[in-house]
């Protein structure tokens, strides 16, 4: 209790005191110049360092609100550049592909207007089954759009395949490249019929197999053009498939074998044109070489 009663009666001494100085500065500020100096360096020499700190402390501080100031200024900035990178980045993506799809829609035109005799209907393919290469797979047009089966499919060039299979608006079709896929072709520059072969094995290598080649006058060589023949069953004549790149003779001596690289990119197919003319086909008397074999005519 008496511990309390004397800190009370300390702040009002010093209160008391404040009051005295304060009181007698304001006396001396009415004094005569040459009086008062004295007074006024004693308290210029307490009360600067004061008022220094205080403008420091007041410094600081605003430097410290203008710091925060511009980091959320340039925080906020910040966001808005990176929203415009990622809305560039997409554009650039969109107009990547926009051109790449460019690229292969001309492809397309100068396919067509190749092939300029056939009508053909564009479509693009919507499935496929699993593994890398496009040698089974659905597009996005069917009997609908005039579609059939064993209609010819071509893209990138040359021969795709054939028509399988035909819904309303969907058909699937079967490329060459299949196991099951044979394909009655000729080479262009001497008509000398052979078969190309389809090997999921081999198209891992670029190749596809050439087998039963009748080039009696060895006139057939490597780099030679391969297309589909006037005797095959299913497939219009003319279309290219590709281009002989190795030629060997069979242990018969009447056949040679080898290999061709197809034009086509079995790989990264993405559109493709579907011929609507059905190949009228009139057996041959020929036996030199059969038309489209039974694994074909499955198709």
């Amino acid at each position: 209790m008496r511990k309390t009663t004397n800190d009370h009666l300390k702040n009002k001494y010093l209160l008391a005191a404040l009051s005295v100085f304060c009181v007698a500065l304001i006396a001396v500020s009415f004094l005569d110049s040459s009086v008062a100096a004295p007074v006024k360096q004693v308290s210029g020499f307490l009360i600067t360092p004061v008022q220094k700190g205080i403008n420091g402390f007041g410094t600081w501080l605003s430097g410290l609100t203008d710091n925060f100031d511009d980091a959320q200024t340039l925080r906020i900035r910040n966001e808005e550049l990176q929203a415009r990178v990622d809305t560039l980045t997409e554009e650039n993506s969109q107009l990547i592909q926009d051109r790449e799809e460019l690229v292969r829609l001309r492809e397309l035109f100068d396919l067509d207007e190749q092939y300029s005799d056939y009508e053909k209907v564009g479509a693009r393919i919507i499935a496929k089954e699993s593994g890398n290469w496009f040698q089974l797979f659905t597009i996005d047009k069917g009997s609908n759009d005039g579609i059939e089966r064993d209609m010819n499919v071509i893209s990138g060039g040359g021969l795709v395949g054939i028509v399988t299979e035909v819904g309303p608006n969907w058909a699937t079709v079967r490329s060459i490249i299949d196991d099951n896929s044979n394909v009655s072709a000729m080479i262009s520059t001497t008509s000398d019929q052979c078969i190309i072969a389809g090997d999921l094995r081999l198209i891992d290598e670029g190749s596809l197999n050439l087998v039963k080649l009748t080039d009696a006058d060895n006139k057939v060589h490597v780099g030679d053009k391969v297309v589909t023949s006037y005797i095959s069953e299913k497939y219009l004549p003319g279309i290219l498939i590709g281009y002989i790149s190795e030629l060997n003779n069979d242990p018969n001596n009447l056949t040679k074998s080898g290999y061709i690289t197809p034009v086509v990119d079995f790989r990264h197919l993405q559109e493709v044109l579907v011929i609507l003319e059905l190949k009228e086909y009139v057996p041959s008397d020929s036996k030199s070489v059969q038309p489209d074999t039974e694994q074909d005519t499955q198709e």
